[in-house]
């Protein structure tokens, strides 16, 4: 093969791809602040829908779908991370489907044996060597057959028509990248006094909003792409009610807080002010109503269920601790990405104070929303 040909061939792809993807993946490991020991408040949404997930797959699966093999299923979980959440999602779609095919054989159909292979998908960065250890007895039988896929995604990671059930949870708020006019000093969109969207300055929610938009759609799409006709695709997610404001809610509140310590950390000269006028997070809390609006443009989904389900959690009033440790394992890779190393002890441990000096009153704050979103990709 031709230079020039391999070279056209890696300029094709390269087209196809977006052309910056930022990442920034949960705390690795099994240390005190690691995402493996702090992600309780993810693990109880997916709790809370353990039920819905089980009772919409054996609702909607067609079992006949075009193009599949009745043997084996292929089972994606896109932005997996680490730890259990991941393991037990996988195993609730997994009994479901061995539940499903029982069912079947009652009517004397599908008596195959079942093989599943599942793809454990999140960014390179992502500590796949602690996943890996951690997967229970029953991925070492000769049934499930797991492998990690190391990209993000918005890219499509599969061939087409060739996973039967995706699945997705608190993952879509994560953009592919800050939205560029938000860290431009000349941008009528420069977020210079928070590092979020508070939803409150028209130009920075009207970036974030395109940015989130861009991305939702090329997920959808790489979906569309990957799943066969009558395959599922579950997303679990947060959002805002229309007409709430991220800066209203006790997550807006805490992301303020956590920029006014980066604030006064770069008034004490321990980091460069211009850093932190730079400093935007790459997260965006959609509008319910945007969410519908990307997922119908694309058009190649039904929605057989979009709709509001409770939070275990969205009624309590948490620790100091708890907020600490929750969101220094999420947003840890950010920090250190944009500030350094050095900082994240010392962020922190303000950060901590500023909380125990002034305590969120969880009962003044509106409330964000969790959705349970059920995709069945149409036959064409």
């Amino acid at each position: 093969m031709s230079r020039e040909i391999l070279e056209s061939g890696w300029e094709e792809m390269a087209n196809r791809k977006p052309t910056l993807i930022q990442s920034y993946p949960m705390i690795g490991g099994d240390g005190p602040h690691s995402y493996l020991r702090n992600s309780s408040y993810q693990k109880a949404a997916i709790e809370s829908v353990r039920v819905k997930t089980r009772e919409a797959i054996l609702a909607k699966l067609d079992l006949e779908t075009p193009n599949s093999e009745l043997s084996i299923y292929r089972i994606a979980d896109f932005g997996c991370s680490i730890g259990s959440n991941t393991l037990d999602i996988v195993q609730n779609i997994i009994e479901t489907l061995k539940l499903k095919h029982q069912q079947e054989e009652t009517k004397g159909n599908n008596n195959e044996h079942l093989e599943f292979h599942v793809f454990f998908n999140d960014k390179p960065e992502n500590d796949f060597n602690i996943l890996f250890k951690t997967l229970p007895w029953y991925y070492l039988d000769s049934e499930v057959f797991a492998c990690g896929v190391p990209c993000s995604f918005h890219y499509q990671l599969f061939p087409r028509n060739s996973i039967h059930i995706g699945h997705t949870s608190n993952t879509l708020l994560w953009l592919s990248r800050c939205p560029e006019d938000v860290c431009n000093r000349n941008s009528q969109a420069w977020n210079r006094n928070s590092i979020h969207c508070t939803n409150f300055i028209v130009e920075v929610a009207r970036a974030y909003k395109k940015q989130f938009k861009k991305d939702m759609g090329a997920f959808v799409e790489a979906r569309a792409q990957e799943l066969v006709p009558g395959g599922l695709m579950i997303v679990l997610g947060l959002c805002l009610p229309d007409g709430v404001k991220m800066i209203r809610t006790w997550k807006g509140v805490v992301f303020d807080m956590i920029g006014d310590c980066l604030m006064d950390m770069a008034k004490s000269g321990i980091i460069n002010e211009g850093k932190v006028e730079s400093f935007n997070l790459p997260l965006y809390f959609p509008q319910f109503r945007e969410l519908m609006e990307v997922i119908e443009q694309n058009g190649c989904f039904s929605i057989e269920i979009m709709e509001e389900v409770k939070h275990p959690m969205e009624d309590m009033s948490f620790s100091d601790d708890f907020i600490v440790s929750m969101f220094r394992a999420g947003i840890h890779g950010i920090i250190e990405g944009h500030f350094g190393s050095g900082v994240i002890d010392e962020l922190f441990d303000r950060f901590a104070k500023k909380l125990n000096k002034e305590p969120i009153d969880f009962k003044d704050c509106q409330k964000d929303m969790q959705y349970f979103i059920l995709l069945k990709r149409k036959v064409r």
